[in-house]
């Protein structure tokens, strides 16, 4: 019998009275009270795992994919319930993305020379137990990336998640210790604990069995984590332009910019925050914005409604905002006439708008007007901030791609398509929801979270 919506909604009220952190069952699987016995329980799981081979990492993980696979609806209804953010839809496609696509053991290589001295390998080893602190925009997704790259390298993480997703990361966290426990593996492969605090996140990033710390989040957590004189992996704020020159195809890019823009609603930290067009094509591409892919059309009285509502007077977003749609947003300020269809706002406005330069996470997207390339690639470079996290590009001129993509210098650059694509959304490439731009790693998966290691036999095993 096919599962209709209130079947789906019952079952996750369900599962969150479950996970009422005030009634969470004893031995629940990687859920502890004390930071510290969090941290001594992956301590002990990752004496297992270290010495557990690369095919029995990869059986867990297996499972691990097929649980996601699974449960990818009610993990996406419980995130957008408990968060009151997201797109359901678009968290259930992000799950199965992860599932399917997060690389494995496979991702851990050796490399070996040879020679008249011998044989010299390099392979790449673990750091021990991680530890790790994660959003509340992308809560489940980031769990899962980081158990599974983190597990395939031979590690064991503590989570410290943020208070907002608590339930549905402690739901996560459970799933993958299960995973373990059915291929044979340990418990506590991953652990937090059941009420997360900037205490508790002090204990992890001080605790001297932690050697390396993965912070997923603002600015804020993403300095405190590089501060604390550890290793540190830093995936922090971005701010991605999206230029768009007279080569490019104009109907295209209004579809993509605003597929990417709008996909779970603007959560994601590498969609399209800001568009910077050529003055020719601009208003070109706000027709098809307009009347082709849903969006509405602000005038200078919602724009300022907009700014009072999503922001206050110090520029700090509007916690109830983030993660909106378009038509929430909307509905906020009072303007309740919009076409059924409508799923992004947007409005022509100079650089320094505070709906343009502030990374929202809310599918509100300003277009500000250059008068050539060059002029856009300048004011692109001024919205992204510096964070050299994620930029976009539509045009057909391969000589201004380059120059863009230089300039930028961005972890991600996409051209010519939406910004989803980065993560393998009809584009290639493996997805992660850890995009360490602010420490250079780029994109994330297991060969991320290992230390290589030389190993060199003097005057033997040289055949050749």
């Amino acid at each position: 019998m096919p599962i209709d919506e209130s079947m789906v909604k019952n079952i996750v009220q369900e599962v969150m009275a479950k996970m009422n952190i005030s009634d969470s069952p004893a031995g629940k699987h990687g859920i502890f009270k004390e930071m510290n016995d969090a941290i001594e329980a992956a301590k002990k799981a990752e004496k297992v795992v270290r010495n557990m081979s690369l095919d029995q990492r990869e059986q867990i993980i297996s499972i691990m994919r097929r649980k996601i696979h699974e449960s990818a609806e009610i993990m996406a209804r419980m995130a957008v319930d408990e968060t009151g953010m997201g797109n359901v839809g678009h968290k259930i496609m992000k799950n199965h993305l992860v599932a399917n696509g997060v690389p494995g053991t496979e991702d851990i290589k050796t490399i070996a020379w040879s020679g008249d001295r011998g044989l010299t390998l390099v392979e790449e080893g673990p750091f021990g137990v991680i530890g790790a602190i994660t959003p509340c925009t992308n809560p489940q997704e980031t769990i899962f990336c980081n158990t599974m790259g983190m597990l395939a390298a031979g590690n064991t993480v503590v989570f410290n998640p943020h208070p907002q997703a608590v339930k549905t990361t402690i739901y996560a966290i459970n799933m993958m210790n299960e995973a373990s426990l059915e291929a044979g593996g340990p418990d506590n492969i991953a652990t937090t604990v059941e009420v997360p605090t900037l205490e508790t996140s002090a204990v992890m990033m001080h605790h001297p069995d932690i050697p390396l710390l993965v912070a997923t989040g603002g600015p804020g957590v993403v300095k405190a984590v590089l501060s604390c004189g550890k290793r540190g992996i830093g995936a922090g704020a971005g701010n991605p332009p999206a230029l768009v020159d007279e080569t490019a195809d104009i109907r295209k890019a209004a579809e993509d910019i605003v597929n990417g823009c709008t996909f779970d609603n603007n959560l994601p930290c590498i969609a399209e925050k800001e568009v910077i067009a050529v003055s020719s094509i601009l208003d070109e591409l706000m027709h098809y914005m307009v009347t082709e892919q849903g969006c509405y059309l602000a005038s200078k009285e919602v724009q300022d409604a907009l700014v009072r509502t999503v922001m206050d007077e110090k520029g700090k977003l509007n916690r109830k905002c983030v993660g909106r749609d378009a038509k929430t947003l909307l509905a906020m300020v009072g303007v309740t006439d919009e076409p059924e269809d409508t799923r992004c706002i947007i409005f022509e406005g100079p650089k320094e708008h505070p709906l343009i330069t502030t990374e929202l996470m809310m599918p509100i997207l300003g277009i500000v007007r250059a008068s050539d390339f060059d002029d856009a690639l300048e004011k692109a470079l001024w919205l992204e901030h510096g964070n050299r996290h994620s930029a976009h590009i539509h045009s057909h001129d391969v000589t201004r791609i380059t120059k863009y993509a230089k300039a930028m210098d961005t972890a991600i650059l996409v051209k010519n398509g939406p910004s989803y694509a980065a993560l393998g959304f009809g584009g290639e490439g493996f997805p992660t929801f850890t995009i360490a731009s602010r420490t250079g790693e780029g994109l994330t998966s297991a060969e991320t979270f290992t230390k290589k290691r030389r190993c060199v036999m003097v005057d033997s095993l040289c055949i050749r």
